[in-house]
C-alpha cells in the first residue's frame, strides 16, 4: 500500500521508507549553493533538527523556518537545518528578507537528485517536492523524534519537538 500525505486535501503518495525512532538518520548529500555539497555527515557528534518543508515561499513552511529560527537561541548545543527542494539561491533569498540567522539556521536543498527525500521518505514525486517533517538526530546519529506532517498545510507539534531537543 501506497503511503500519502495530503495537501489541502487532495491526496499525494510519498516515495522512500517510513523512518522510526532508533533507526540510523541516513546520510545523504544535498546541496548548501548551486555548486557546494553539504553530505549530512559533517553534522554528526551534536544534536540536529532536520526541518523538511515543501517551498520556503509559502506561509506554513516560512512561519515553521522562523519558529525554529526563534528557538535556536535557547539551544546553543543542537545543529537546525531547514531542508526543501527549493533552489539554494531562493532559500538564501528568503533567509536574507527574513532575518534568518543562517550561521545557526542551515539551509540546504535536495533539488538536484532528492537523495534526502527518498532516503528519509518525504518525497513527493508528482510535485517534485518534499512533504512536511521534522526529525530530531541524536549525537549517535540515531533517530530521536519523528514526524511527518499528515497534512502540507498545517504545522508540526512544535512543543513535542522541542521538548525532546531539549531532553538531548
Amino acid at each position: 500500500m501506497a503511503r500519502t500525505c495530503t495537501l489541502k486535501g487532495n491526496t499525494l503518495e510519498l516515495a522512500g521508507p517510513v523512518l522510526k525512532v532508533g533507526d540510523a538518520a541516513p546520510v545523504v548529500t544535498l546541496k548548501k549553493s548551486l555548486v557546494d555539497d553539504f553530505n549530512l555527515a559533517e553534522a554528526a557528534g551534536k544534536p540536529r533538527v532536520y526541518s523538511v518543508v515543501p517551498s520556503l515561499d509559502t506561509p506554513v513552511c516560512a512561519e515553521q523556518t522562523k519558529r525554529f529560527n526563534q528557538e535556536i537561541a535557547n539551544l546553543p548545543n543542537v545543529s537546525f537545518f531547514t531542508i526543501s527542494c527549493d533552489l539554494p539561491v531562493a532559500m538564501n533569498r528568503f533567509c536574507g528578507a527574513e532575518g534568518i540567522n543562517t550561521e545557526r539556521m542551515k539551509t540546504l536543498s535536495d533539488h538536484k537528485d532528492t537523495a534526502f527525500g527518498n532516503a528519509y521518505g518525504v518525497l513527493i514525486p508528482k510535485l517534485r517536492i518534499l512533504c512536511r517533517a521534522v526529525f530530531v538526530v541524536g549525537s549517535d546519529n540515531k533517530l530521536k523524534y519523528v514526524e511527518y506532517v499528515p497534512e502540507i498545510a498545517s504545522h508540526p507539534n512544535y512543543d513535542a519537538i522541542l521538548a525532546c531537543v531539549r531532553s538531548l
